[in-house]
C-alpha cells in the first residue's frame, strides 16, 4: 500500500516496533560517553526495545483484557521514549 505521496507504508506492527528498536539502538550508539549520555542511554534501551518484547507476550495474551493491558504497557513504553 502506498500514500499520496508514494512511499511505502507498513502496517505491521511487529515489524514497526522492530524498526523502532533498530533506530533506539543507532541513537544510542551516538550519544556521548559522559555520566548523563550513559543514563540516558540506558533508559532509552530499556523504554525502547520493551514494547518490541511486550508485542510478542501480547501476541501469547491468556484473554481480551489480558491483551489490551499489553497493549497499554507497550504505549506507556512508547511515551516514555
Amino acid at each position: 500500500m502506498s500514500n499520496s505521496n508514494g512511499w511505502s507504508m507498513k502496517f505491521d506492527l511487529d515489524l514497526r516496533l522492530e524498526d523502532f528498536a533498530v533506530s533506539i539502538a543507532r541513537i544510542v550508539d551516538r550519544m556521548p560517553n559522559t555520566r548523563a549520555g550513559n543514563y540516558i542511554s540506558g533508559q532509552l534501551i530499556k523504554s525502547g526495545f520493551s514494547p518490541l518484547f511486550n508485542y510478542g507476550e501480547a501476541q501469547s495474551a491468556e484473554s481480551r483484557s489480558d491483551f489490551v493491558h499489553k497493549l497499554k504497557i507497550i504505549t506507556k513504553e512508547l511515551r516514555e521514549t
